[in-house]
């Protein structure tokens, strides 16, 4: 029932191609009708959360799609392919995207920790620990469903929607999701420091033993943890963000 008020909230809202804003910071509903191909494109820090049609994306050659049965949580930025093949004006993809705020999101892990909060280990599966595919529970449809009840009540989303998104936040370190988040979001996670200082520096020569001491690594444990995170190796994994960003910056649609 949950579900299909979200469903209703966005179609009542988003009546053409693209992205709303809800108000909410970080927070957007999104509409797409035209059936996409794959195409490169980075991923960040998001939860994507679909209540109709599927999304695809490919993740260093592995494809991977997800409906109204599982959402998606991407802990840390990614260069992946993605694309709505199987959109329609018959079958539309609806859906809501949400960025992850790493602040609030270190602060929920930490407040976890220290007070003996669970945070649930994954399911075997053959997934980078930086990217799930989580099935859709009770508590965190809840929380999704309270916190996009607000949009169009503009009192409300200031007075609530911080406090709102931050449950929802809390809803995905319960869920199937929380182990990957944790490692993205946790205290003294190198892999994240790791991305965001090649994130931020694209456009530079990139020394992979300066980054290795950066974050207090050898080369060979930094390659290991590295690739378990995302799949690729750090030279990988920089080729592809450039690659990706510089496709991206001229696409035009939604990004979701």
């Amino acid at each position: 029932m949950s579900k299909n008020l979200i469903k209703q909230i966005i179609e009542s809202h988003v009546t053409e191609d693209g992205m709303i804003e809800t108000g909410i910071k970080g927070v957007k509903l999104f509409r797409v009708t035209n059936g996409v191909r794959c195409a490169p494109a980075v991923y960040e820090p998001t939860i994507i959360a679909i209540v109709s049609g599927e999304k695809e994306a490919i993740l260093d050659g592995k494809h991977y799609v997800y409906d109204s049965d599982k959402y998606m949580c991407c802990s840390i930025s990614l260069p992946v392919e993605a694309g709505t093949p199987s959109a329609s004006v018959e079958n539309p993809l609806l859906g809501v995207y949400i960025s992850l705020d790493s602040k609030v999101m270190t602060e929920l892990v930490i407040e976890m920790e220290s007070t003996g909060g669970v945070i649930r280990k994954p399911n075997g599966n053959s997934l980078p620990a930086s990217f799930s595919l989580v099935n859709w529970d009770e508590t965190f449809t809840d929380a999704l469903l309270r916190l996009i009840l607000l949009v169009d009540q503009p009192t409300d989303t200031a007075l609530l929607g911080e406090g709102r998104l931050r449950e929802l936040y809390y809803a995905v370190l319960k869920g199937e999701a929380g182990d990957s988040a944790k490692r993205a979001f946790g205290v003294g996670n190198e892999i994240a420091t790791a991305i965001k200082y090649l994130t931020s520096n694209l456009d530079k020569p990139i020394n992979i033993e300066d980054m290795a001491t950066q974050v207090g690594m050898s080369r060979a444990v930094l390659h290991r943890k590295f690739k378990q995170a995302t799949t690729m190796s750090p030279i990988q994994f920089v080729k592809s963000m450039r690659l990706n960003t510089a496709r991206n910056e001229n696409r035009d649609g939604c990004q979701c």
